[in-house]
């Protein structure tokens, strides 16, 4: 598969680097008055209410149910084919429904939690947990979601009290304006906001001494936002993806199995965090395991590389980078099937085929990267002992797949791997269900957003504690004499000394 015939195209209206420079100082200039603008604001008004942040997300859900035409048109200009019901249920209804969901749930979210006190030794004490906002939080938003992945988190951030500031991805740049001219016709700037702008943009935006700040995308970038979050201290989630494995057990190489592992690579052309990266499957049935793949495809999408379902490469460097990926792979002498068998990458569109490698070394670049694209490597294993040592030789993934009937495999593989998330005999559902907090795990990230997790990652978690009656907290204080060494004595079960007992408290 090449790229005969394409020539790179400079981006349209050909900016200068002085020109993009110059227009991301006046973004970091922007973000300043913005950041202290919602942090004056969030100390003089102090915590909303429930019924003010259930109006927000109202707002939010209204917003982008509003806007779904003009979402659609954006993500066609960014990714040049996406289909409008892709769009629809990731894009829009995704965002809609989680505000939805957590609007519900916030009464009980945010109630003040009780925790046990010994009464032996607090008397009627009491003690919880109180949810507060952390105040400004910050969202560094990836291209492949432009919408869901900047304003899921910030629904999780508005239902628990906070103001927020978004800087979308530049990659996608029509997605990013219009994000930020939705934010702005739909919320006080003080509030919530968004600000565009290049790479200089993204080096200060972590700089700020956010209450917290939300970071997805690769691990390289991932860990220099966390170097600059740090010099403020200031708490990160950061959702970096990874390599998902979906290892096949002897008991499930069928028709089911095949055709779910594939559909989720073709959704959005594989560009998605989630999305099986490769697949482990029994050594004596990757014939059959490849041969029902095509077959699959053949019968199902069998001109998918030109049909509106296959999402577009989101810009000419990605699309590279993928080719890359298959060229050394026929050049190492691997066997790789494209499907279409007589397809390309269409000129204009980016749109790709899908390619399976098969038994690919270790040491190629597939095997190194995330992939996101439409390649998936097939490697076999002799034991599931051995795909479970193959999975944890590596970081630990975003996301792992499990396709057994044995529930006694899926128990073995589950208790002897990490993964952010997994599913059994599915794939990337676990970043579709609301209720369920998402991120990653080491390698592949830390924290979490949605969900009640969201909901406390966003919040200020504070101890409170209020005295009652009978305590015996003076034994806590010196002079330590007799009513500390009684308590001691009854601690450990042993009898004061007749001397502790006589001194005075």
């Amino acid at each position: 598969m090449t790229l005969a015939g394409q020539t790179r195209q400079a981006p349209s209206g050909g900016s200068s680097d002085a020109t993009l420079a110059a227009s991301d100082h006046t973004a970091i200039e922007s973000l300043t008055r913005l950041f202290d603008a919602q942090h004056a604001s969030f100390r003089q008004s102090g915590p909303p209410s429930l019924t003010e942040r259930q109006k927000h997300l109202g707002a939010l859900a209204a917003m982008v149910m509003n806007n779904r035409s003009r979402i659609q048109e954006a993500m066609v200009a960014d990714f040049a084919v996406h289909p409008e019901e892709l769009t629809v249920m990731t894009e829009v209804l995704a965002v809609a429904g989680q505000a939805s969901y957590i609007s519900q749930q916030l009464p009980l979210w945010a109630a003040s939690q009780e925790r046990y006190v010994d009464p032996t030794l607090l008397g009627s004490a009491r003690s919880e947990i109180r949810y507060q906002p952390k105040g400004v939080l910050g969202v560094m938003g990836p291209w492949n979601l432009p919408f869901a992945l900047t304003l899921g988190p910030a629904a999780d951030m508005l239902g628990a009290g906070n103001r927020v500031i978004i800087k979308p991805s530049e990659v996608a740049p029509a997605c990013a304006e219009l994000l930020r001219d939705m934010v702005t016709a739909t919320f006080d700037s003080d509030r919530m906001a968004v600000v565009c702008g290049g790479l200089e943009l993204a080096k200060a935006f972590p700089a700020l001494p956010w209450g917290h700040l939300v970071y997805t995308g690769n691990s390289t970038v991932g860990r220099q936002v966390a170097a600059t979050a740090a010099q403020n201290l200031v708490p990160l989630t950061l959702e970096l993806g990874g390599k998902n494995p979906a290892i096949v057990h002897t008991d499930r190489v069928t028709d089911d199995t095949v055709r779910h592992i594939l559909v989720n690579k073709l959704v959005k052309n594989g560009q998605i965090c989630i999305a099986p990266d490769y697949c482990l499957v029994p050594r004596d049935q990757v014939t059959e395991f490849v041969e029902r793949s095509m077959s699959y495809l053949q019968s199902t999408v069998p001109s998918y590389s030109e049909s509106p379902d296959c999402v577009g490469i989101v810009n000419e460097h990605h699309l590279q980078r993928l080719v890359s990926l298959t060229e050394e792979a026929h050049a190492r002498g691997c066997r790789v099937l494209t499907f279409p068998a007589d397809g390309g990458v269409a000129v204009g569109t980016r749109q790709m085929p899908v390619s399976l490698i098969i038994d690919p070394p270790d040491d190629l670049a597939v095997m190194q990267e995330e992939i996101f694209g439409p390649i998936l490597p097939v490697k076999p294993y002799d034991s599931v002992d051995e795909a479970i040592a193959y999975v944890n030789s590596g970081p630990p993934p975003l996301g792992l797949y499990v396709f057994a009937t044995d529930t006694s495999v899926v128990d073995h593989i589950l208790n002897r791997t990490t993964s952010g998330g997994l599913c059994v005999n599915a794939c990337t559902i676990q970043g579709a269900i609301p209720s369920l907090g998402f991120g990653g795990a080491g390698h592949s990230g830390y924290g979490r957003h949605r969900g009640v997790e969201g909901f406390r990652e966003f919040s200020h978690q504070r101890a409170v504690v209020t005295r009652g009656e009978g305590d015996l907290i003076h034994a806590f204080f010196p002079p330590y004499s007799g009513l500390a060494r009684s308590v001691v004595a009854a601690a450990l079960d042993t009898p004061p000394s007749d001397a502790d007992t006589s001194k005075e408290n």
